[in-house]
């Protein structure tokens, strides 16, 4: 296998293919559209991307976007985690908890958006809050299947060497091997939670934000910007995924491909 291969994958593949994209686009925009509105070129996309960093408003809106991701993020982690691992430890609890979880999952997160702004007013709590419903079930779901697929002899010859407390249990046997699944959780909440972001920020929680700025470009017909912010969301989530997932990799899941040292 070639030096330019990693696990069977040629990244000058996944070049190739963004190139002949890219010039789909421009023939497809300028030779047989030629009408910006409906479809922006790339060339107008990338004058339009150098205006916006002249301008400085798009860091900005990064900066204040994050800050959401951040609230909303963070919240499903120290909700959902905890009660994933109760749900997937006690029966009890589960029996409890279970139904109340089922009903609420369904509900879109955009059909919040009304308490939401009851609740926290025009804040970036309120778009975080947004994002928390969109990230929380996923990582509810997934820690609680992780625990629940817990080998029970696990669990049984740690008891039978002194480890009978449910916290020591936890900590040092379930959690460890519920991991993969957890991490999963989070990864899809990350994933959900940023597709949640232009949502949460559409009602007008700030003057900033990519979400916001996308809407108020698409207002003045400027979509050559619009483009600009969707790629730059696409971008931005791809670049979250790709972290989490190198970095859970090898801290926590070196096992999983032989790598202890």
């Amino acid at each position: 296998m070639g030096k330019h291969a990693k696990n069977g994958r040629d990244w000058r593949l996944g070049v190739l293919a963004i190139v002949l994209a890219l010039i789909a686009w421009q023939f497809i925009a300028s030779v047989i559209i030629r009408y910006p509105f409906i479809l922006p070129a790339p060339t107008d996309v990338a004058s339009a991307f150098v205006n916006l960093v002249q301008d400085g408003d798009i860091f900005i809106d990064l900066g204040t976007s994050l800050v959401h991701f951040a609230i909303g993020l963070f919240l499903a982690l120290i909700v959902g985690i905890p009660l994933g691992i109760i749900m997937g430890w006690n029966r009890r609890i589960e029996a409890l908890v279970d139904p109340l979880i089922e009903l609420l999952r369904p509900i879109p997160p955009l059909a919040w958006i009304p308490f939401a702004i009851i609740w926290f007013g025009l804040t970036s709590f309120s778009a975080g809050f947004i994002i928390f419903i969109g990230a929380l079930f996923p990582i509810i779901i997934n820690t609680y299947s992780g625990f629940r697929g817990v080998p029970r002899v696990f669990v049984e010859a740690a008891k039978m060497l002194g480890c009978t407390k449910d916290l020591p249990l936890i900590r040092y046997i379930a959690f460890p091997a519920a991991l993969p699944s957890v991490a999963a959780g989070i990864r899809i909440a990350t994933g959900v939670g940023w597709m949640c972001l232009v949502a949460a920020e559409l009602f007008g929680v700030s003057n900033y934000g990519l979400g916001q700025k996308l809407w108020f470009y698409y207002s003045l017909h400027q979509m050559d910007s619009v483009v600009v912010y969707m790629i730059l969301l696409g971008l931005i989530g791809l670049a979250f995924d790709m972290v989490f997932r190198h970095y859970i990799d090898k801290k926590f899941l070196k096992w999983r491909t032989g790598e202890v040292a």
